[in-house]
């Protein structure tokens, strides 16, 4: 089978290896498509937290090739989705409800290598965070699955009221997925973005009011200008992953207000907080990774209900030797997502 592999930042190679074979409790799936992705073109930029090589992808949806002994829920066949992780269950943070922070997740149980024609779904994933798809939803729309339970974990640990005033910086796939569920919560969404073509989207998501970050000198004032008295957000959300962005962020936020950094920034990196603001305008400021199984539950729950459509979010269909290609336009932001698809 062809696979994908990270070898160095600007160095990725599609090779040929073995189908692999599951253990007890563990799925192999057959890719049908596999999607690009944000945290894709970081680590075609920059690398990863793995040594490398290491295989690329974690987008995607198939069907069943191989089930070990002792899985009960699905069998050679049908049509799957699953998370690319899935916590133990019973480490100190699991126990504590911090299931993103679990101290397996990195290491053991957060799987890429959704860039190949077969795929091995480790036993945890297969229990916790695989499922059926349904007829009628397309393997490109099971194939969300990840990145909008990482949009529904962040909406849900994002402080806001119905009618309150959120505004989400940047308006990639992540952005937009937050742009969404923040209107389908009932808050009033400010998007900002270089882009007119995603800010157009941003307004399809349901976007009442749009920036274009290119044409203001300064972003938080222009977003502040858009609230009653021009107070500021009452939350604010950063998708992008740069620390001027998280500044951003922070100086749009209203006195109480609340700001998600949800955008991954590189190693060893740091964001100056002013701590007048911080203190006397009690600001809470929170960052927030990945996502949990009740999360990714939900966002499973709503795809089937169509609260997102794979037509909005993935344009162009490329064969897997064309990874670089469909990477570097996902980077390119021409497009939202670009779909690997799989004979």
């Amino acid at each position: 089978m062809k696979r994908v592999l990270f070898y160095k930042p600007q160095d990725i190679r599609v090779e040929e290896t073995d189908i692999p074979i599951p253990g007890p409790g563990e799925v192999v799936i057959r890719n049908v498509v596999s999607l690009t992705c944000g945290t894709d073109v970081k680590t075609y930029k920059r690398g990863y937290r793995f040594e490398p090589p290491f295989a690329m992808g974690h987008e995607a949806s198939g069907v069943v090739h191989a089930a070990g002994a002792g899985v009960g829920k699905f069998k050679v066949g049908d049509r799957v989705v699953a998370h690319n992780s899935a916590p133990c269950n019973h480490c100190y943070y699991c126990k504590k409800g911090l299931q993103s922070m679990c101290v397996d997740l990195i290491q053991n149980q957060l799987v890429n290598g959704a860039y190949a024609e077969y795929q091995k779904i480790p036993a945890p994933i297969v229990e916790q965070n695989m499922f059926l798809i349904p007829d009628g939803m397309s393997h490109k729309q099971a194939a969300l699955l990840e990145p909008f339970s990482c949009a529904v974990y962040g909406t849900a640990l994002t402080e806001f009221d119905l009618g309150d005033t959120v505004c989400v910086n940047g308006c990639g796939p992540i952005g937009l997925m937050f742009i969404r569920m923040c209107y389908l919560r009932g808050a009033r969404v400010i998007a900002c973005d270089m882009s007119d073509n995603r800010l157009a989207v941003a307004r399809k998501m349901g976007a009442l009011e749009t920036v274009n970050v290119g044409r203001v000198e300064d972003q938080a004032k222009a977003v502040r200008e858009l609230t009653e008295d021009g107070r500021g957000v009452d939350a604010a959300i950063e998708a992008v992953g740069l620390p001027e962005v998280w500044s951003v962020a922070i100086n749009m936020a209203r006195p109480g207000g609340f700001v998600l950094c949800f955008g991954g920034t590189a190693k060893g990196l740091t964001v100056p907080v002013d701590t007048t603001k911080l203190h006397y305008e009690q600001i809470t400021i929170k960052g927030v990774f990945h996502t949990t199984p009740l999360y990714v539950n939900a966002a499973f729950e709503l795809l089937k209900m169509g609260a997102i459509s794979a037509e909005d979010f993935v344009q162009n269909e490329y064969p897997i030797e064309d990874i670089e290609k469909a990477i570097l336009e996902h980077a390119s932001g021409s497009v939202i997502k670009n779909c690997i698809a799989f004979g």
